[in-house]
């Protein structure tokens, strides 16, 4: 199965022909019976341009000179679900907008040999220590993930008299290992008029210290530091240090649903601001439009959080929101939804959240689209 990491020119015609079919033709004069486990499977399909160790035939073998992806790399083979490699190894490369010269055998193979296929090749990959993919749950607009990250997000705030953008940076670093930068820029309403400027940036690590394919879960713990740099006077920060180490635990559920936690402390490093505990919890299930299109992900969060001080009571929130992947590759997708309190509402107002995430791992903003 020609799975191939990034688009370019082709570089001969005839030989790369040759071998773009080989492996369709060979599995597809085989019987059922001979092709009977990944290992046979993947050498009758994949070998001739994969390489039977997994590593990419050389490029005078195959005739073209697209890059082929090296499956004992795990840092490749290990983030994306076993569904997305069914995908392109079922329909082609152009299904999720790779190089149509990675060929569809849907016709060729039955599901279930294209799933033993897709099984061995994650195989090549055998450290570990890296997260499967399939734990890499949807995002939510509040809780945080467990699963380490390449992303860019564009999250934006709307409240009366507040409007908030957040651009997040995380970068993963080795299987488990993940830092990111939060760069917000508020505009808010004042008594003298509207104020606009930069908020409180925050810088994070989050490590994460269990993952089970098999029970289908992930442990992280992290730790984020939030700086005084926007100007509390003008209402676009807080004007102090905030500490704020947490938790975070993804699980998947049956029929594509899941459920997340966080739970945490914000301490600030001033004696009269209070400490406060906040919990998190999200629960939801993916939906994909067709057989290999758009996955939509409806989420519902509840959030609390309570400043551990006498007197102050616990404050809740719900949000309802809704995910949806928008490039046929999957790495560019929304979330739009509502955090509604559920108590005090004299002095909390609804607001409408949204994000962009861009997962530049998989490819550029503008590629994998068509």
């Amino acid at each position: 199965m020609a799975l191939e990491t990034n688009r370019v020119a082709p570089a001969s015609t005839g030989m790369a022909l040759v071998l773009l079919l080989v492996g369709a033709a060979s599995a597809s004069a085989q019987t059922s019976a001979t092709l009977n486990s990944g290992e046979s499977v993947y050498r009758a399909a994949c070998a001739a341009c994969h390489g039977p160790d997994g590593r990419g035939a050389p490029q005078l073998t195959v005739g073209f000179d697209v890059a082929l992806p090296d499956f004992t790399d795990c840092s490749f083979n290990s983030r994306e679900p076993a569904a997305d490699w069914f995908a392109i190894s079922h329909d082609g490369g152009p299904v999720r907008a790779f190089d149509a010269r990675m060929p569809a055998f849907g016709q060729a193979l039955t599901a279930a040999q294209i799933e033993m296929a897709v099984a061995r090749i994650k195989r090549f990959c055998d450290d570990p220590s890296w997260p499967a993919g399939e734990l890499n749950l949807p995002r939510a607009l509040i809780t945080e993930k467990a699963f380490p990250e390449d992303e860019a997000v564009l999250s934006t705030t709307v409240a009366s008299g507040t409007f908030v953008n957040e651009f997040l940076y995380e970068r993963r670093i080795g299987a488990r290992t993940q830092y990111e930068v939060k760069v917000p820029v508020a505009v808010h309403e004042g008594d003298s008029g509207w104020r606009r400027g930069l908020g409180d940036v925050a810088v994070a690590m989050k490590h994460a210290f269990h993952h089970s394919l098999q029970r289908g879960r992930i442990f992280a713990g992290a730790a984020e530091i939030l700086l005084p740099t926007g100007k509390e006077n003008e209402g676009l920060g807080r004007g102090v240090t905030v500490f704020e180490p947490f938790a975070a635990f993804g699980q998947m559920l049956p029929a594509d649903g899941f459920i997340q936690a966080q739970i945490g402390f914000e301490i600030p490093f001033a004696e009269d601001h209070a400490n406060e505990f906040f919990w998190r919890g999200v629960v939801g299930k993916s939906f994909v439009q067709g057989e290999f299109g758009r996955t939509w992900s409806p989420m519902i969060e509840l959030l609390g959080a309570k400043e551990l001080a006498d007197g102050e009571s616990v404050l809740w929130d719900v949000v309802p929101q809704v995910q949806v992947t928008l490039s046929k590759r999957q790495h560019i997708m929304i979330n739009v939804g509502v955090r509604v309190p559920v108590n005090e509402r004299d002095s909390r107002r609804a607001q409408v959240l949204t994000y962009f995430l861009w997962d530049w791992f998989d490819g550029g903003l503008f590629d994998g689209w068509r």
